[in-house]
């Protein structure tokens, strides 16, 4: 599933390319049909994103509210526009480029009470000028809940996944089964401000690096990483692999349903 990275950068970029301007809007598989009619030939005011979900935000009572889930992809084209292909969900259509769903969990059209309801229900995204660390820090620190656990809940914390949860905690130190109340105020402010650290950069560059300079392969003289993900990282699928900095195998265990990656001796129990 895509990482909160991915739905801003989304939204920076669809903004840049959509808004300000009537735009169509359909759905050549017809399962959106209904709800594009409503904003279709409308302005789009803005795109943004809130964790892993995307808002298109047309006016009073019309916003697109789209979650990719596992499978959902966005592809991005300049016009014209070419007969749909697949099964495409929805359709934007602009002044100069096209972009084709397909596969989201959801799309659909939300009043501006049922957008503030999705917003309700999300804890802070670290991309968004809005979030409030205190308030997670506030959840974090009353919950006996392991820390990796409590990374991946988006109602604690939004778009932080898999990645970005083994890296912080690795970053700091912090074994994953650590129970929320053992996160100190002066730690958690580090995590907070290395998690907007890492996932601007990765909004910029589109993939996620965590690894610091003195650890890149250039540094050390190891090979790149080779994984389909992208971008150099500690201890994410590297189950057996030497750890960067201290050469420990990394460790991998199942937790809550989600691969769990650590080093045994950088992140000590």
């Amino acid at each position: 599933m895509p990482e909160g990275h991915t739905l801003h950068r989304l939204a920076k970029l669809h903004h840049r390319r959509f808004a300000g301007s009537p735009v169509e809007v359909s759905s050549p598989q017809g399962r959106f049909a209904s709800s594009a009619s409503l904003v279709d030939g409308r302005v789009l005011r803005r795109a943004e994103a809130h964790g892993k979900h995307l808002f298109h935000v047309y006016g009073p009572d019309a916003t697109v509210h789209v979650h990719l889930g596992l499978y959902g992809t966005f592809d991005e084209h300049v016009l014209p526009a070419t007969a749909p292909v697949g099964q495409v969900r929805m359709r934007i259509v602009g002044k100069s480029h096209w972009a084709d769903l397909r596969g989201p969990t959801a799309c659909e059209v939300l009043t501006d009470v049922e957008v503030a309801a999705v917003h309700a229900r999300l804890g802070p995204d670290p991309l968004r000028r809005d979030a409030d660390p205190d308030r997670v820090f506030t959840r974090i620190s009353r919950s006996r809940t392991p820390i990796a656990v409590l990374l991946l809940d988006q109602k604690v914390l939004s778009g932080v996944g898999n990645v970005y949860r083994a890296e912080v905690l690795f970053r700091h130190g912090v074994h994953p089964l650590a129970a929320g109340t053992a996160i100190g105020r002066e730690l958690w402010d580090l995590m907070w401000a290395d998690l907007v650290f890492l996932m601007r950069d990765g909004v910029k560059v589109g993939r996620i690096d965590t690894v610091r300079p003195e650890h890149l392969p250039e540094a050390t003289g190891r090979a790149p990483r080779q994984d389909r993900h992208g971008g150099e990282v500690y201890v994410y699928r590297r189950t057996g692999m030497p750890c960067l900095v201290c050469g420990t195998p990394v460790a991998m265990s199942d937790l809550a349903g989600r691969n769990l990656y650590w080093c045994p001796t950088c992140q000590p129990v």
